[in-house]
């Protein structure tokens, strides 16, 4: 009989300990089916990382693309291109699918509708030298030119030519600084840059920042690439969050990779307690 009851304890205190599925936390690799992905989550006040997932991936370099925008800002406010969040540049007539960029805009709204025209206009005022010495007194990624100054950063990401690449260990390192004021460019030029880049708070608090990034391995953009590269803080609770995807396979799904990192991101930081 004692034998019996130890067994039938033991049955209890397991059934007990088992966690209901749906109670159980997503993992992060759930979040990234049919994905080559990459997911960073660096804690400013501990100086670590509290995740990192897909570090291979990580260290892998990719073109920039639209997530370029964001050390773009800090350049064309610094060298006076741009004066301010309402800093208006005009449309130039040329019609784009996306129906959003056909129009005029300010640095504020080219952050936000993410403009690649309006990106155009300021690198050749930069010219290629200054363009060259923030991209290396910047240390942002591969510093490489070659593909234009007007579309460097756009290249394809299976592309085998010149391309303005970063990885994500980099776009944390680039983040980091901005966020600190650690740039060498003027405390104006990136506090105006953080300004522009702010998304949305979450439910639970959480102020977003950030910017999306995307791109296509074929010209029938079933194969996406993204980049979300982000800051999140309240409080004194205080992180970078830096997620790039590559479909794996042909999608069905509509939208950008860019759009698809962003969701990925919000998802994670939702598992972590963070949003």
């Amino acid at each position: 009989m004692r034998k019996i009851l130890i067994a039938l304890s033991l049955i209890f205190l397991a059934n007990c300990s088992e966690v209901p599925k749906a109670l159980e936390k997503p993992t992060v690799a759930s979040h990234f089916a049919d994905l080559k992905g990459c997911f960073l989550l660096y804690n400013v006040k501990t100086q670590s990382f509290d995740q990192v997932y897909g570090d291979e991936t990580c260290k892998e370099r990719f073109p920039a693309c639209s997530s370029f925008k964001v050390p773009l800002a800090v350049m064309a406010f610094d060298a006076g291109i741009l004066k301010d969040e309402n800093t208006i540049l005009k449309w130039d007539g040329k019609k784009d699918d996306r129906e959003v960029v056909n129009k005029d805009h300010s640095a504020k709204t080219w952050m936000q509708d993410s403009v690649v025209w309006y990106s155009q206009r300021i690198t050749p005022q930069l010219g290629q030298k200054k363009f060259k010495k923030y991209l290396k007194d910047f240390n942002y990624g591969n510093q490489d030119l070659g593909g234009g100054i007007t579309k460097a950063w756009l290249v394809a990401p299976d592309s085998k030519g010149s391309a303005l690449k970063i990885s994500a260990y980099e776009q944390v390192d680039f983040m980091k600084a901005l966020w600190t004021d650690k740039l060498p460019a003027s405390p104006k030029a990136q506090q105006l840059t953080r300004e522009i880049t702010y998304l949305e708070t979450s439910p639970k608090g959480f102020k977003l920042s950030g910017k999306t990034g995307s791109n296509f391995y074929n010209n029938d953009r079933k194969m996406r690439f993204g980049w979300f590269i982000a800051h999140l803080q309240k409080d004194d609770q205080e992180y970078i969050a830096v997620t790039n995807i590559s479909d794996v396979h042909p999608t069905t799904e509509n939208g950008y990779g860019g759009l698809k990192s962003k969701d990925i991101t919000k998802k994670i930081l939702n598992d972590q307690g963070l949003w």
